[in-house]
């Protein structure tokens, strides 16, 4: 039997590091030089001592709320002692014995708790160098773990998308940042737990664990193992055995005081969560008339959710749908864009769409306009114009291209009167050809039916 748990680090973020007044490297748009952004404190000096940041704690309870965590209202932070380079003071201050949050759960998955850590530094493997890069080093995070209830590795990864769009939701999480997101996964399918450790993204984490399971099959494993996964290679190394926790020797930190949240400072916290996914999909159906599987793709990202709504505000909600669950995704997912990268906003879609829904376009010009609108934005009702791309609308010059088809393709004619249906497919292909996509398939499709059976 397959169990699987999850231990999810989250960068935050808030403007500033969490120990430090550094700005916070997410918001960086470009890496900066090495070791440029630190402080005493970022790089473990003698003397420098942390100073919490506010904001991360609000941030990480948002979180914690959000997860149906009971937040322990008494908190401090503990050193986690392990000597590795990246780690400049030889520990890492976080939370171990009392956590932000505790007995959670999320899209029917228990959590076991959620708390707040500091990021230590970046190895660079350069041949037989490694260099050190402390820029990130003091960067807040949240770690969520989950129990160990995953039976398979698409479950996980399913899990993790989710849970991904819930911190976008939530405005705490910048998904395009470097390392923004480390996933460390513990599966077992013998009694002996295995943790294969910094995965980087949720695809790699199902084929981490793939990879493992696949193993652990000719290989059973005896005893107690940390595995390093290689995304290029799509494997894992062994890197130690036997690890616990209580080979970290936590300590309490002495240089950060007790942190007390007061019930009613919870409580203002809550106030301010936003309306959620699963909240937002059910009002779609409700307020636009739409199929709850076709709420939930246009929800699964905050920013196509906003920008849906205020299409939706003045075109009609069923033509808005179908091009938010279909061809605005196909078009980021082509192309390998996010709707941020992608800079168009609704004035443009609001055009294109107004000229479907008045029938000046059809919906072949319309898929070829928002194609363009990738490579550069501009005015959909201008380009129409300057390219003589409205439909044709004449009943007469329709019929007369329709005539034109029909006699010069004879054969295809006789192979629809005796009942091939792809005949006509055929026709009207041609037709759609000779007008440069400019007719309505529909009334071409009415047109060369009764030109032909007339005929």
């Amino acid at each position: 039997m397959v169990k699987i748990g999850l231990e999810v680090h989250v960068q935050l973020n808030t403007k500033s590091k969490i120990f430090c007044p550094c700005m916070n490297p997410v918001h960086l748009e470009k890496e900066l030089k090495p070791n440029t952004l630190c402080c005493p404190q970022c790089l473990g000096l003698p003397g420098a001592k942390p100073v919490f940041n506010k904001n991360v704690l609000e941030k990480a309870l948002k979180v914690a709320l959000a997860l149906k965590c009971r937040i322990n209202e008494e908190l401090f932070f503990s050193r986690k002692i392990y000597f590795y380079p990246d780690l400049p003071n030889n520990y890492q201050i976080t939370q171990y014995e009392e956590p932000l949050g505790v007995k959670g759960v999320f899209q029917g998955i228990n959590i076991t708790r959620i708390h707040m850590e500091e990021d230590p530094g970046k190895l660079i493997h350069e041949g037989n160098t490694v260099l050190i890069d402390y820029n990130r080093s003091g960067t807040p995070l949240v770690e969520v773990v989950t129990e160990p209830e995953f039976e398979t590795a698409e479950q996980a990864r399913l899990f993790l998308g989710k849970f991904l769009t819930l911190l976008e939701y939530l405005s705490v999480y910048d998904r395009k940042s470097e390392a923004s997101l480390r996933v460390d996964a513990n599966i077992s399918t013998t009694s002996e737990r295995v943790e294969i450790k910094n995965i980087g993204s949720v695809k790699d984490v199902e084929r981490a664990l793939n990879f493992e399971i696949e193993r652990q099959k000719s290989n059973q494993v005896k005893v107690q193992e940390t595995r390093g996964w290689n995304g290029d290679s799509g494997s894992s190394v062994l890197m130690r055995t036997k690890e616990t926790e209580e080979d970290y020797g936590y300590i309490f930190e002495p240089n950060l005081t007790r942190i007390v949240i007061s019930q009613e400072g919870i409580e203002k916290v809550r106030a301010t969560l936003p309306e959620l996914q699963d909240e937002k999909a059910k009002r779609f159906v409700k307020d636009y008339s739409m199929k709850f599987d076709d709420a939930k793709v246009i929800t699964s990202d905050l920013a196509l959710a906003d920008l849906f709504e205020k299409v939706a505000s003045k075109i009609n909600h069923e033509l808005t749908t179908i091009w938010f669950v279909k061809e605005i995704p196909r078009i980021l997912n082509y192309n390998n864009l996010s709707l941020s990268e992608w800079k168009i906003t609704e004035k443009e879609i609001i055009e294109l769409l107004k000229l479907l829904e008045e029938n000046k376009i059809t919906k072949e010009i319309g898929r070829r306009i928002i194609e363009k609108l990738v490579e550069k934005i501009f005015s959909p009702k201008e380009y129409v114009e300057e390219n003589n791309l409205l439909a044709v609308s004449s009943e007469k010059e329709l019929e007369k291209i329709c005539k034109k088809i029909i006699d010069e393709n004879k054969d295809s004619t006789e192979s629809y009167k005796k009942g091939e249906e792809k005949a006509l497919h055929f026709l009207m292909g041609k037709v759609m050809r000779e007008s440069k996509g400019k007719a309505d398939p529909y009334r071409t499709k009415e047109i060369l039916k009764k030109l032909i059976e007339n005929g």
